[in-house]
């Protein structure tokens, strides 16, 4: 089941007072513990209700009302959403939080209604059929939708090749002549790994790099060479499907949600992300592609 657990505002969230360092990196934790255990669905902070409004109905009327809002303690300064299979394993993480405030508060947990909770209202099914469909028609629009990043120049290096549109099938061949070197190159910066369309020529041809982000590329082994990704604002797309299907994402992206969009790509270098989550057994999760962007 799913439930909404709201943390009450405070005198000081009000005030606008923001958290401390320490606080965050608390919270951070103990949201990674809600990923990793399949529970988080939704965390969100929200301003003062200063920064607020109230509709209020009577009838016909409607009422606007700004904040702030004096009921303090009724208030909410912040929200999760959570899949649970009971109330009481919501009960048992809420305890295990960090206090959200830099005084004592209060976190309210609540149940979220399911379909089927109205099935006494709506006995032939046709208005939970058509709530389902609603459901899976914004489903797809968020799993669609990028997310917008501004990322600081980096510097990959690794194996390149060139490619055409005829001859991509053998980019995974670049790749197992590449993850042998993973760990070893001098001066590699993390473990995330990025496949960099390095640039394309007029016959739909690209030269295409697998690599790691690296410290400078200096002392690079023989045959392995770098490619410096300048800084850019980047739409962040992430590939939910299996990896041998990415150039479908790909073409969608720049075939189809980009005309739409109404942004332009920037002349800079586009990539493929691959996290640490990404699992070369399944070829699944932790994979994103990021688009530069103008503006």
């Amino acid at each position: 089941m799913k439930v909404l657990v709201m943390v009450k505002a405070s005198k000081d969230s009000e005030a606008g007072v923001m958290p401390t360092e320490q606080l965050l990196r608390d919270m951070g934790k103990f949201n990674e513990e809600l990923v990793r255990a399949g529970i988080l669905l939704s965390a969100e902070g929200l301003h003062p209700s200063s920064k607020g409004f109230r509709v209020r109905f009577s009838g016909q009327n409607r009422t606007v009302v700004e904040g702030p809002f004096a009921e303090t303690n009724e208030l909410v300064a912040g929200f999760w959403l959570w899949q649970v299979t009971s109330m009481e394993e919501a009960i048992e993480w809420v305890k295990r939080c960090p206090n959200p405030m830099l005084v004592d508060s209060e976190i309210e947990i609540r149940r979220v209604f399911a379909p089927e909770d109205f099935a006494p209202c709506d006995p032939s099914g046709e208005l939970r059929a058509a709530e389902e469909k609603l459901r899976d028609e914004v489903e797809k629009l968020q799993q669609n939708a990028p997310r917008f990043e501004k990322l600081g120049e980096m510097l990959i290096a690794g194996l390149q090749d060139h490619f055409t549109q005829q001859t991509t099938t053998a980019i995974p061949a670049l790749w197992e002549r590449f993850v042998p070197s993973l760990g070893k190159l001098p001066g590699q910066l993390g473990n995330t790994v990025y496949g960099v369309c390095v640039q394309g020529g007029p016959d739909c041809s690209f030269d295409y790099l697998a690599g790691v982000e690296v410290a400078n590329g200096s002392s690079l082994p023989e045959g392995f060479t770098s490619v410096r990704i300048p800084a850019a604002r980047y739409a962040v797309f992430t590939h939910r499907e299996h990896v041998s299907l990415i150039g479908e994402t790909i073409r969608r992206i720049w075939g189809q949600w980009l005309p739409k969009s109404g942004y332009e790509a920037a002349p800079s270098v586009s990539f493929e992300r691959y996290t640490e989550e990404f699992d070369p057994q399944t070829g699944r999760s932790g994979m994103e592609i990021w688009l530069p962007i103008k503006g």
